[in-house]
């Protein structure tokens, strides 16, 4: 009779019974929650002094550059009128004003209406 080792294969060499290929797959992360595209988007209209034109739920258009941010609000600059302190909140949407839009806002505002 021959003296045979017993040589044991280890956990990781053995093949997976019963696990199904698509399984050692991992599943897509979530997007993150903050992107930084706001941020992003009022930092480089601020660098630019870009006029903006923003527009409030109630619907009046405000016309002005803005100076600063945070969380909140955002700090509108305005020429010839008081600057304004906005709550995000109450704003529905702003864009970047032509000045075709500056000169007729300002020609309103020479005429004394709003």
């Amino acid at each position: 009779m021959t003296n045979r080792k017993l040589i044991k294969p280890t956990v990781g060499d053995a093949p997976a019974v019963g696990v199904p290929k698509y399984a050692s797959y991992q599943r897509k992360k979530v997007p993150p929650e903050q992107t930084h595209a706001e941020n992003y988007y009022y930092v480089k209209q601020m660098n630019n002094k870009t006029p903006m034109c923003v527009v409030l739920v109630n619907g009046e258009e405000l016309l002005g550059v803005i100076e600063w941010y945070d969380k909140n609000c955002i700090k509108l600059n305005r020429d010839g009128e008081p600057n304004l302190l906005i709550y995000k909140s109450s704003i529905l949407y702003m864009y970047k004003a032509e000045e075709s839009q500056i000169l007729e806002m300002s020609r309103k505002r020479a005429k004394g209406g709003k």
